[in-house]
Formats: C-alpha cells, sequence, structure tokens
C-alpha cells in the first residue's frame, strides 16, 4: 500500500472491524476491508454530513447496500463523532441488545438511513433518496435541499433483479444526485463472479445512461477525482472500484473465504504486521482519531450556513418547510375526506374500488403536496395520476414516479422516500403482483416506514383475466406480515375512512387494497366517526329480534353479507352484519369491544380469497364461505356463483350451524 497521509485513517477502519469480528467469532470482513480507502475518501473529503446534528435534512445520505459488511457503517460512524456509536457499542458487535447490530439497522439518529442486508434493497432505496431529494429540491429550492445520496455497493446488489430495475430507471431519470460506490472484487460467497456472470458490469450502466468511472479502489486520490467528476455530472454515477477482498488479512485476502471466514486472534496479530498496525485491539492513536473527528467537522460552516438561511426565510415558508420535513400532515387535511365521506351518500350506486382511492387521492393532491405516486405501469386502470404532473428528468417537480413494469424497485423506491423525510409515498399495482415487491414491503415494515402501498383488482372480482391475476391467497400473506396494517374497504364511506387512518399512520407502512369491480354504498347512515379506524364495527344489527348470527366480511363481500343478512332476517333469524376492513386494528381494541362486535352466536365469515386467518373471529360456532383454490377466467359474477360465494351460500351455511 502506498503511504498516503490518509492510509492511517482508513487501516482504523480495517482494525476497527476486525477486532470487532474476531470478538463476536463471526461476521464479515470483505466490505470493510475492501472498501476502507473507497470510505476514507469519501467521509474525509467529500461527504457533508454533521455527527452532532445526525438528522440533518439537508445532509447527504449514505447508504450501505451490502449491509452484511456493517462494521464498514459502524467503524465510519464511531470514528467521525457520532455519539450513540460508542467503542463500547463497537465492542458489542453483534450481540443481543447492542446498536452495532449483524446488520445494519434504521436509526438516523445513530447515522444509519436504513435497514440493509436482503441485497439490492439498499440500492433501491438510496434510488427512492435521490428521487425524493430531486422532488423536494424542485419544490424549496437548493438553498434548503441540495444534498447527494451514496450507496456502498457489493456483487450480489447488482445481481438480484431489483438492481438492473434500479439501473435502468434511474438512468432514465438522470438523478445526479446518486452516486454508487462499487465493490469490484470479483468474488463472491461462492467464489469467483465468473462463477454466475460474464457480462461487462459497467456497461450495464453506461447503456442506461450512467456516468461510470472505473478506478483502483485502494487508491484514495483516485476514489476522492472519481468522486469530484460524479459530483459534477447531471447523470447517475457507478464508481467501479476494483478491490481485493479482505485486503490485509494475509490468509484470506483475495480469496472466497474474505468474504465471511471465521476470523481468529492469529488472523489479526498477521493482518497487524503485515500492515504495520502497531496498536491493541480497539486502540486507535490519538492523532489518527483526531483526524477523523476533524473530518466529521469538515461540514460545520455549512451546517450553521444552511441553518442561517432556514431561519431568514418568511415565516410561512419557514414553517411549511419544517412541516413536510419533520412529516406532519397540514392543519385540516382530514377535512378532504370528511366531505367526500359525506358526499357519498349522493351516489348510492357506487363506483369501482380502486376509482374511489383514485379520486379520493386527487382530491388530496393540492392539500398534501408532498405525497409522491410511484405507479408500475398502470395508470389507467388504477388512476392515481389524474392532476399530477410526470416525475421526470425535464420535470423533477412531477410528483408521480412512472417506474415501468418495475414493481420490486416502485416498492424498494418509496421505502427510500419514506426514509428520506419529507415525502409522503403511494406504491400502486394490482394486488397479484404485490409478490414482485414482497421484499419491499417486509422490509417498509421491518423498518417502520410509513409507506402507503395501494392495490387494485383484488380478487376473482376482476373476471376474465383468469387465476394468474386473481390473488386469493395474497390477503392472508399480507395479513401475516407483522407491522403491516392491511384495509380492504367496502364502499366509498369506508375509502375515506381507510384513507383517513393510513395517512396518520406514521409507524409502519399499509397495504390498501381495493376491488377492480362495483362496490355499492353499503354505509347508507351517514356517521361523523371514523368507524374503520376501529378495525372492525357492526354495519347492521340484528332487526328482527335478538342477535342470532353474525356475518363478518371485508371489501366486495360486505355487500354480499348485507344480502345474505336480508334473507335471513326474512325468515325470521335476527342477523347482524360486521365489516371487517382492517384485521390489525380490530385486534388493538379492548376485549370488551371486540366481542360486543363479533356477537356469540353462529359467525360466518365471507371473502372471496382463502380461509387462513379467519379462524380466529369465528368462534366455536362459525365457518367461512369463500376461495379453497385458485379462481379461473369468466365474468366476475359467474366466477361468484361457481366458487359458492353468494347471499344464498352465506345464508345457508348460517342455517346449517344453527341447527348443528
Amino acid at each position: 500500500m502506498s503511504a498516503h497521509p490518509l492510509q492511517p485513517l482508513a487501516h482504523a477502519i480495517r482494525f476497527l472491524s476486525i477486532d470487532a469480528i474476531v470478538r463476536a467469532t463471526e461476521g464479515h470482513q470483505g466490505v470493510p476491508l475492501g472498501m476502507a480507502e473507497i470510505a476514507t475518501a469519501l467521509y474525509t473529503q467529500h461527504l457533508k454530513h454533521h455527527p452532532a446534528d445526525p438528522t440533518w435534512w439537508d445532509r447527504d445520505r449514505v447508504v450501505l447496500s451490502n449491509g452484511h459488511g456493517s462494521m464498514l457503517l459502524y467503524s465510519l460512524l464511531h470514528l467521525t463523532g457520532y455519539e450513540a456509536i460508542t467503542l463500547e457499542q463497537i465492542q458489542r458487535f453483534r450481540e443481543l441488545g447492542a446498536i452495532c447490530e449483524g446488520h445494519p439497522e434504521r436509526n438516523p439518529g445513530h447515522g444509519i438511513e436504513v435497514t440493509t442486508g436482503p441485497l439490492g434493497q439498499g440500492i433501491a432505496n438510496a434510488f427512492g433518496m435521490a428521487v425524493a431529494e430531486a422532488y423536494l429540491r424542485a419544490r424549496f429550492g437548493s438553498a434548503l435541499v441540495d444534498h447527494f445520496t451514496y450507496a456502498f455497493v457489493g456483487d450480489g446488489c447488482l445481481q438480484e433483479g431489483v438492481g438492473q430495475e434500479m439501473i435502468s430507471l434511474a438512468g432514465h431519470l438522470r438523478l445526479g444526485h446518486l452516486v454508487l460506490l462499487w465493490d469490484d472484487n470479483l468474488i463472491t460467497d461462492d467464489g469467483a463472479t465468473s462463477l454466475s456472470i460474464s457480462e461487462n458490469v459497467p456497461d450495464r450502466f453506461r447503456v442506461a445512461g450512467w456516468h461510470v468511472e472505473e478506478l483502483d479502489g485502494h487508491d484514495i486520490d483516485a476514489v476522492s477525482a472519481a468522486l469530484t467528476l460524479a459530483r459534477k455530472d447531471p447523470r447517475p454515477s457507478l464508481l467501479a472500484c476494483r478491490t481485493v477482498i479482505g485486503k490485509g488479512l494475509p490468509r484470506v485476502q483475495g480469496q472466497r473465504g474474505g468474504h465471511s471466514a471465521r476470523l481468529h486472534l492469529q488472523d489479526a496479530d498477521d493482518a497487524r504486521a503485515l500492515l504495520g498496525w502497531p496498536h491493541p485491539p480497539f486502540v486507535v492513536p490519538s492523532e489518527v482519531l483526531q483526524a477523523w473527528r476533524d473530518a466529521g467537522q469538515r461540514s460545520a460552516a455549512e451546517h450553521a450556513a444552511w441553518q442561517q438561511r432556514l431561519q431568514a426565510l418568511p415565516p410561512a415558508e419557514r414553517e411549511e418547510f419544517c412541516r413536510v420535513m419533520e412529516g406532519r400532515l397540514p392543519t385540516g387535511w382530514q377535512q378532504v375526506l370528511q366531505d367526500y365521506k359525506a358526499r357519498a351518500h349522493t351516489q348510492p350506486e357506487g363506483q369501482g374500488g380502486i376509482l374511489l382511492s383514485a379520486e379520493i387521492n386527487d382530491l388530496l393532491a393540492p392539500v398534501i403536496p408532498e405525497r409522491m405516486v410511484g405507479c408500475a405501469d398502470l395508470e389507467a386502470p388504477t388512476s392515481h395520476k389524474r392532476g399530477l404532473r410526470a416525475f421526470t428528468a425535464a420535470d423533477p417537480g412531477g410528483a408521480y414516479v412512472h417506474c415501468g413494469v418495475r414493481e420490486h424497485v416502485m416498492g424498494s423506491m418509496a421505502n427510500g422516500m419514506a426514509a428520506h423525510g419529507g415525502i409522503v409515498p403511494l406504491s400502486v399495482t394490482y394486488l397479484a403482483f404485490s409478490d414482485y415487491e414482497r421484499p419491499a414491503m417486509r422490509m417498509a415494515a421491518l423498518m417502520g416506514l410509513p409507506v402507503k402501498f395501494v392495490f387494485s383488482h383484488d380478487s376473482i372480482g376482476i373476471g376474465k383475466n383468469g387465476p394468474t391475476h386473481q390473488p386469493v391467497e395474497i390477503l392472508a400473506s399480507l395479513r401475516a406480515m407483522p407491522n403491516m396494517w392491511v384495509m380492504r374497504p367496502a364502499d366509498a364511506v369506508e375509502a375515506a375512512e381507510c384513507w383517513e387512518a393510513a395517512l396518520a399512520h406514521t409507524d409502519g407502512p399499509v397495504s390498501l387494497v381495493f376491488a377492480r369491480q362495483t362496490l355499492p354504498l353499503v354505509r347508507t347512515a351517514h356517521d361523523a366517526r371514523n368507524c374503520s379506524a376501529r378495525g372492525g364495527y357492526v354495519l347492521h344489527e340484528a332487526a328482527c329480534g335478538p342477535r342470532e348470527v353474525t356475518l363478518l366480511a371485508t371489501g366486495s363481500e360486505v355487500a354480499l353479507a348485507v344480502a345474505a343478512r336480508d334473507l335471513l332476517e326474512q325468515g325470521g333469524v335476527g342477523t347482524a352484519v360486521v365489516s371487517l376492513p382492517c384485521w390489525e386494528l380490530f385486534d388493538q381494541q379492548d376485549a370488551d369491544y371486540r366481542h360486543a362486535v363479533l356477537g356469540s352466536g353462529v359467525r360466518v365469515a365471507v371473502e372471496a380469497a382463502c380461509r387462513m386467518g379467519w379462524d380466529a373471529y369465528l368462534g366455536p360456532r362459525g365457518s367461512f364461505v369463500g376461495m379453497r383454490g385458485f379462481g379461473a377466467s369468466g365474468p366476475a359474477p359467474a366466477l361468484y356463483e361457481l366458487f359458492g360465494i353468494t347471499a344464498e351460500a352465506v345464508a345457508a351455511e348460517a342455517h346449517r350451524l344453527r341447527a348443528a
């Protein structure tokens, strides 16, 4: 290695990482050892951040997409002076309860922007952050918003399909404030990259419209020069940094074992001898640590100047910027939904479920201008663009991102927008295609990001497109995901109520699931309360006598349950209808409320989906009317008849249970 004056700073990253991994008895040394010089160049000469104010809104964002190499990020945060990442926390790497977890867990106050680990998610999140930055810069101006998003990237991130989706779309949108630092070490966990790929990876970026630099990743000056070029180029940039995996560990460097082979004390000793680092484990010499801390203060003056610009704004402009960046919705935003809800009673014939959501969002657009919509090439059938301008390379002030047929990166982009802050992101597609963005949805739930995943075409009710597009099993799978609200509104009133609850929810994602077919009005009496916010409620109580039967339903099947109730009541059977638009919210209610809603007699649930999950609400005298397998191609009414999801079938099941 060269005797570059910053080389000891790179070695400090290496040895903090080695010592932490040796103590933990496991970890991934390949990334922090191979990317030490890359990180040193970025953090000491280019990165805009302020460790004393980790959540400064105009900071550069850094994403460790190759999250298994988490000690790279933890070392950088400790060395540059992030208060939470103490030496003790470094020493507790991978221990239960430690901040320095096996993979980075989102905590912006600690300097960790997003949770990473599933490869490809990080670069797609970084893409979303760059979209958010460009949109906010177009809206508020570069005096307040003017920062870069950098991502450390491994081979696996670029092999995942979401990586190619990101490359294509980011190049098309010319996101010049997005920079990827690729650890081009020619090694994966299995061995040489030539085992599984043969294409020229930088050329994939070039044909997608990226600025590409190929360089020696262990040459600090070369990395810094490439970063300077990247920051000047109007295109997104890939810095293809050729590196040696596990550099500095004689036994494994440049080999498959450099990725995550078990390290021992002897490996640490051999590295110290090879690199001339005589210091004991976890000791960074004072002059090196001070150089790092000075690097952490390099943006202090810029931070202070930015604060002055913010304070100098007219009060109304300052308040609006702060409101948006703090994630506060504007005063009175609920009135739009309440007015819509009141008007719904003038349209009892109803309209397509997804069109109800589209209409609501069109009304919200001028009220919540920070709301951005991503859609996967389904603008016409989902209709969530309407009055919005497209976000394009020429017009980054547009709030509608045409994602093409790229559901995975669309979901991950929405996560990146939410993690960046200042954006209320929506991701719109058909429910059957949610499986393409499932990894992003899981990460949104894991990180507690307030992303709104909006789905149309939610059942066999779509009709002739057939079973490929009829998602009979997906509601159950989404409901099984921790920290994910799943909302399936029954009509225009519930659509407004669910959107109100979803927008107010800031601690996790929401899946809003809408039918393609017309949803007739089932809430025929106006109620100013948000009944859907309790997850479930009695839509119609028994009228002809004491309640004997409770019919439970969601979405398009609520109207069917109402029709079944009419049949039962005509026969003298006291029957209530319960709408359960959001199980997660209903489960949060107290036991007395849940019991009062569900009743104690016969219960029949009906949903044009699989039974899984419903038994929690059916009790000892309960049954389910729904799907037992995949759907078929045909008109929707014929499919409901074919699969026995009818008012008559529901009523018959209730009679059977009463007689049992």
